[in-house]
């Protein structure tokens, strides 16, 4: 292999943390793929991988070595899709993230709407329930919830989602409807860890903050196993409006104390380069950010 294709294996390497999932993903072989990044180690004289039976990590080295290989990759790519045309016409790989199901149930069919319309085009999709960076793991475009901190990329704000506590009718009919977030002390509910509030849940009360501490029955890491528990009439869940607002329209679930909610997190669709991004780039954010916008779960 040249060095330019080194490059691209010790990239993949990285960032799918092994090299089985990294031949796969390149459509080489484990055998070459090893031999690959073992060649680069040789020739620069230094250690970029740390490898264990289960799992490969960066080195201090490693992780330097990553950053220029994604700069010199990208700079090389721009350069090939310049002379292609891709900046007037959208072609080649696209890399997006967004959380997990907010990627479900509204990033995917974005993507198979847009993969329709441009047939040029492949995307490599992150769905993780963690900050992807933007700049360090190579994200053509970011999905964003929540407040963004100051950077130099675009943002464009498509909507926003509320915090709600939400149970089912059947529940409610049986146990009765609460008035005030202290009557969830008592309450049976369910948690989830991926929001990291199992203990205390805030609300605002006359413009001041209200915690309740809230001794959960059941706690699970994932919200749409939350979802699911509530629906079946165990307790009170707090999720975010998006994920539960099919289930509200079904009447599956109903949310309460919506008079005690902390304001809605704005929802953003994030890239790098404005003007100067390729077309594939430009054209995803015209169209997610219309899609987006036009959905009524997102709206206040």
């Amino acid at each position: 292999m040249d060095r330019f294709q080194e490059m691209q294996v010790f990239a993949a390497v990285a960032q799918e943390q092994g090299f089985s999932a990294a031949a796969r993903r390149l459509g080489l072989s484990a055998a070459s793929v090893t031999r690959a990044v073992a060649a680069l180690e040789q020739r620069i004289g230094t250690q970029l991988l740390t490898r264990t039976t289960r799992s490969v990590h960066l080195s201090e080295a490693g992780q330097r070595y990553l950053e220029d290989c994604r700069r010199i990759l990208a700079e090389v790519q721009e350069a090939e899709d310049s002379a292609a045309g891709s900046h007037i016409h959208p072609r080649g790989q696209l890399t997006i993230t967004a959380p997990v199901l907010f990627g479900e149930l509204f990033v995917t069919p974005l993507m198979v709407s847009y993969l329709t319309q441009f047939p040029e085009v492949c995307i490599n999709a992150l769905l993780v329930d963690r900050v992807v960076s933007v700049v360090e793991e190579g994200v053509d475009v970011a999905i964003r919830i929540g407040e963004l901190p100051d950077s130099n990329q675009h943002a464009i704000r498509v909507g926003e989602v509320r915090r709600v506590i939400c149970a089912s009718p059947q529940y409610l009919a049986s146990h009765g409807r609460p008035r005030h977030p202290q009557e969830l002390a008592q309450a049976p509910i369910i948690a989830t860890s991926a929001i990291g509030q199992l203990r205390s849940w805030p609300f605002i009360e006359d413009g001041e903050t209200l915690s309740v501490r809230a001794e959960p029955r059941l706690v699970v890491t994932a919200n749409q196993a939350a979802i699911t528990a509530a629906c079946l009439g165990l307790g009170f869940t707090r999720v975010l409006s998006y994920q539960v607002a099919s289930k509200v329209a079904a009447g599956e679930l109903e949310i309460i104390l919506a008079d005690f909610e902390l304001p809605p997190l704005p929802i953003h669709v994030v890239y790098q380069g404005g003007r100067k991004a390729p077309a594939r780039v430009r054209s995803f954010v015209d169209f997610a950010v219309k899609t987006l916008r036009e959905h009524p779960a997102l709206e206040r």
